[in-house]
C-alpha cells in the first residue's frame, strides 16, 4: 500500500485559503489510486505541503469532515472514509458522430499546449504512462463570440505527434483524434457533475466566482482498449443543461 500523496496547489490570494486547500485535498482524495493508504499526513505535514498555517489546514479538514470524506480521531490521526469515492457515473450510449456534432458550431482558441507528467487526478486512466501532451482550449459561441466553455485534454504523446494546433482551432478534439491522428475510437465514457467556478474558470468564462458550472469528463479509448485522451470541460451553468433521452424497446 502506497502513502497518500496530495496534489500540489498554487494558491490564489483572492479566495479563502482554507477553501482552496479543502478543494485541492478533496480532489486528491476522490482521485486517489486504489492502493493508496487511507491515513492522511498530519495537520502539520499537510500545512507545510500547502504552505499554509496549521489553523488554515484545520479549517480545511473540518470542511472535508463535514462532507463525510474523512474522519478524525484523537491520538490516532485523520483517515479517508473508505466510501469516499466519486458516485457511479451516468453512462450514455451514442455514436462518435453524435459527439462530434455536439461539439461543433463553436469558435475555438487554443490557449496553450505542452508535454509534461500525467496529472495526479488522471493517473488512474493512464496507468503506466509517464507523460501526456496537454491542450487548453477556450470555446466561444459562433454568433455572439461569448465564451461558453473551456477544455483541458490530456493526450498520449504518440497520438499528439500527429496533431497540429490549427487542427484544434478548426475541429473538435474527437474529430481530430479520429480523422487526423487516425485513432480508431472504440468508446467514450462521459461523466457530468455540478461544480463551482474556480478563479481560472470564472475569468475565462466571464462568470462570477463560485457560480454553478457543469464539469464534464470524457475518457476516449482506442481499439486496443488504451486511454488515448481524457477531456475535462467546464461549461457555463447559465448556457448549458444536461438531458438524457432513453428509448424503450
Amino acid at each position: 500500500m502506497t502513502a497518500f500523496a496530495p496534489d500540489s496547489l498554487v494558491l490564489n490570494r483572492k479566495l479563502p485559503l482554507w477553501y482552496q486547500v479543502s478543494q485541492s485535498l478533496r480532489a486528491s482524495i476522490l482521485g486517489r489510486s486504489p492502493d493508496a493508504s487511507l491515513r492522511l499526513p498530519t495537520e502539520e505535514q499537510l500545512a507545510a505541503h500547502y504552505g499554509v498555517s496549521v489553523l488554515t489546514m484545520r479549517q480545511a479538514l473540518k470542511e472535508l469532515e463535514a462532507e463525510g470524506l474523512i474522519s478524525r480521531h484523537r491520538r490516532r490521526g485523520t483517515f479517508i472514509e473508505p466510501s469516499a469515492r466519486r458516485g457511479a457515473p451516468v453512462r450514455l450510449l451514442g455514436s462518435v458522430d453524435t459527439i462530434v456534432a455536439q461539439q461543433s458550431g463553436e469558435r475555438t482558441t487554443v490557449l496553450g499546449h505542452a508535454r509534461g507528467p500525467v496529472p495526479g487526478e488522471l493517473a488512474e486512466h493512464f496507468g503506466d504512462v509517464a507523460e501526456v501532451v496537454s491542450y487548453r482550449r477556450l470555446r466561444h459561441d459562433g454568433e455572439s463570440g461569448e465564451p461558453t466553455n473551456w477544455a483541458e485534454n490530456a493526450v498520449l504523446p504518440e497520438v499528439a505527434a500527429a496533431i497540429e494546433v490549427a487542427d484544434l482551432e478548426r475541429w473538435p478534439m474527437t474529430k481530430v483524434l479520429r480523422d487526423v491522428a487516425g485513432v480508431r475510437i472504440s468508446r467514450i465514457t462521459d461523466t457530468v457533475e455540478a461544480r463551482l467556478a474556480d478563479p481560472e474558470t470564472a475569468e475565462l468564462l466571464h462568470v462570477p466566482l463560485l457560480s454553478p458550472i457543469l464539469y464534464y469528463t470524457g475518457v476516449v479509448y482506442d481499439g486496443a482498449g488504451r486511454v488515448v485522451d481524457v477531456a475535462r470541460i467546464r461549461y457555463r451553468g447559465d448556457r448549458f443543461s444536461f438531458s438524457v433521452t432513453l428509448e424503450a424497446h
